[in-house]
């Protein structure tokens, strides 16, 4: 009990300090789903990797590891034998130690296979683990929504989520969810929920490398042809600059857009070739005008008599797919996608979306590639849709012993290259308009301290959202610095800088384009004086501004601290935050913990405070208990949002609660 106390303690230290400076990163400017990244380290903690026996696959489902280091770790084990202890770790050419600080938490250092782990169906029978959770959110105060009879259901968020796992190589499970205000047992959704997943997944089970049944997630080269997979895009450590290419994936979120539904395999032709074939059949959410697709629904909400409308309004075949060589010196990948809607996809005409993806049907092929020599790695991918046009991405990396990393990109996606499901490195949101340079260097300062720092110089061709004149160019660099002189404490300062066009309308109502600058800064410390104990401090500053008008500032200060007692199942942790900026341009976001697979990244502007508090509490050894009450007060108003999510009143209390049963 004592050891499992020790080792949940470190993961929750060690989740603490890496999502959040991944999250001081990346949600500067932008917030992404991290459902997925929690659900797999959750999976890694419960089923930590055989470090002696890990397959290249295994070692790149941990995010933090770079391809450079998983190569390193292989070619270690095959040089000098297994492992014995974490000792063994700082042996690894280019280990530093707060990455094996992290990694020890998801390996383990056994070396002989057990009977247990062989891939039988006794053992998957006799071996296998259930889980059984349930998540409802409730708001104590009510939306415009709900006083209007606007909203078709209940107020509550509500999930139920069951999973079966044996190892790392049988995983069957399915995901339902209903969104607040969606009707639960009742108008369409007579039969319970809105959203259903199903899914099924064998893994390295003889050839087969992977076999996908239900709903699955797919992620091939760099993303360029097809990432339905989490993505940190340029904004990612340079470890982990660009995607992985991760192949098939299980879908157990709740995001009702970015999936596949049907059947995918991938088999092992040889030690170092593989084959993969996709198939796909899903009904989609859109607008629909006659014969055609006018917009592409996305955020899978079903709470009104408009969404009701739009939902299973079209559907979407895709079949596809991938070859891939992995040599010692050399990888290359072949993709190729077919996709066919049954009815014509054609966005409703705007000065931006002139080069969007129209049409019937959409074909892409795209070839990935990675050279290895010495201490350089080239690696990109170039793809090309079905009328010729063109979208790469080309990355130098030269990383000599140590930390010392140094990157060079270039891309470039053609104003009019399309594809659904693409999802690479860019300033922009689409594989698509857009050109860029970048340059990163990161590397060990001294004993303690560590600098990450980037340049990104971009084009756009073409007008963009809220962009009216074509051919604007901007920068966006970033620079952290991190102090880590032991386990227990960890710090940094962070810096970013963007400049780019946007429309600005002044006073008179005259629109021009113009350079909009935003700059952002955070520290954050992360404290563990005692094992029971984790405290961490955050400061984020922001200045959003067009060229030669007034700028929008905006200031937050937030606390958390975490406890774990000793001799008693419960956790507590608490958090609060200060904020003031001057309006919603200034927003800041603030990482907060959420019950177990969810990720809280709420926004604030306007002047308030912000508390939570979460409690977690072990039953006994299957049964878990989760709750988290948050209380949101602001000093400048008298309402909260608008339209038909307004509050009336000027604060606002949200309670989760959680059960979880293992068996």
């Amino acid at each position: 009990r004592e050891m499992e106390y020790k080792m949940n303690k470190r993961l929750k230290t060690m989740l603490i300090i890496c999502v959040s400076m991944c999250f001081s990163v990346n949600n500067l400017f932008a917030q992404e789903s991290w459902e997925n990244v929690v659900n797999e380290l959750e999976e890694l903690k419960e089923h930590p990797i055989p470090i002696n026996h890990a397959t290249k696959e295994q070692l790149e489902r941990i995010p933090f590891l770079s391809e450079h280091l998983v190569e390193n770790i292989l070619y270690y084990l095959y040089k000098y034998g297994p492992m014995l202890s974490d000792k063994e770790l700082m042996m690894v050419e280019g280990m530093d130690t707060q990455t094996a600080r992290w990694l020890k938490e998801f390996i383990t250092f056994q070396f002989t296979e057990k009977e247990k782990d062989k891939p039988t169906l006794k053992n998957v029978f006799k071996y296998g683990k259930h889980e059984l959770s349930t998540r409802v959110d409730i708001p104590l105060y009510t939306r415009e929504g709900y006083r209007s009879n606007r909203y078709l259901g209940p107020s509550f968020y509500h999930n139920l989520r069951y999973s079966f796992r044996y190892s790392d190589k049988v995983y069957v499970g399915v995901t339902a969810e209903k969104d607040a205000g969606e009707p639960f047992f009742t108008g369409h959704n007579r039969k319970g929920y809105d959203f259903y997943s199903p899914y099924l997944l064998i893994k390295n089970w003889g050839k087969v490398r992977a076999l996908a049944l239900g709903n699955y997630r797919l992620n091939y080269g760099y993303g360029l042809v097809m990432n339905t997979d989490f993505s940190l895009g340029k904004t990612a450590t340079l470890s982990t600059l660009g995607n992985k290419s991760t192949g098939i994936k299980k879908h157990s979120s709740t995001d009702e857009y970015r999936y596949f539904q049907g059947i995918a395999g991938s088999i092992s032709l040889s030690n170092r070739l593989s084959a993969d074939a996709f198939y796909s059949y899903r009904t989609m959410d859109g607008t629909v005008d006659n014969l055609f697709i006018t917009s592409i629904k996305e955020d899978g909400y079903h709470r009104v008599q408009k969404d009701i409308e739009k939902k299973n309004t079209f559907s979407n075949q895709l079949i596809g797919s991938h070859i891939h060589y992995n040599g010692k010196y050399f990888e290359a990948g072949l993709t190729g996608v077919y996709n066919v809607f049954n009815r014509v996809l054609k966005n409703t005409p705007r000065s931006y979306n002139q080069y969007y993806p129209q049409g019937k049907d959409f074909f892409n092929v795209g070839m990935n590639y990675k050279i290895f020599w010495k201490r350089f790695t080239f690696l990109g991918e170039t793809a090309l849709d079905k009328n010729g046009r063109i979208a790469t991405m080309n990355m130098l990396r030269y990383a000599p012993k140590g930390s010392f990393q140094l990157v060079v990109m270039n891309r470039f996606y053609d104003v009019a290259y399309q594809s659904l499901f693409a999802r690479s490195i860019g300033e922009g949101s689409m594989v698509q308009n857009e050109s860029g340079f970048y340059i990163g260097l990161e590397t060990n300062l001294l004993r303690y301290f560590k600098i990450y720092t980037y340049g990104d110089f971009f084009y756009f061709p073409w007008k963009k959202y809220q962009v009216s004149k074509p051919g604007t160019q901007g920068f966006d660099g970033f620079f952290q610095l991190s102090y880590s002189p032991r386990y227990e404490l960890d710090m940094f300062i962070s810096y970013r800088y963007k400049n780019k066009y946007k429309d600005f309308t002044s006073e008179e109502g005259k629109k021009t384009t113009i350079p909009y600058i935003q700059q952002k800064g955070r520290y954050q410390l992360n404290y563990s004086p005692r094992n029971e104990l984790v405290l961490k401090t955050t400061v984020d500053v922001v200045h959003h501004a067009y060229r030669g008008q007034k700028a929008s500032n905006g200031i937050l200060i937030g606390q958390s601290i975490s406890y774990q007692f000793k001799k008693f199942p419960l956790q507590l942790d608490a958090s609060g935050a200060w904020f003031q900026t001057d309006d919603y341009a200034s927003r800041i976001s603030l990482y907060e913990k959420g019950l177990l697979y969810s990720f809280s990244i709420p926004s604030f502007y306007g002047k308030g405070e912000r508390l939570a508090f979460n409690v977690r509490y072990e039953l006994n050894k299957h049964l878990i208990f989760q709750g988290k009450y948050a209380w949101t007060h602001y000093r400048d108003r008298e309402v909260i949002s608008s339209g038909l999510e307004e509050i009336e009143g000027n604060t606002k209390n949200d309670l989760y609660l959680q059960l979880r049963w293992k068996f």
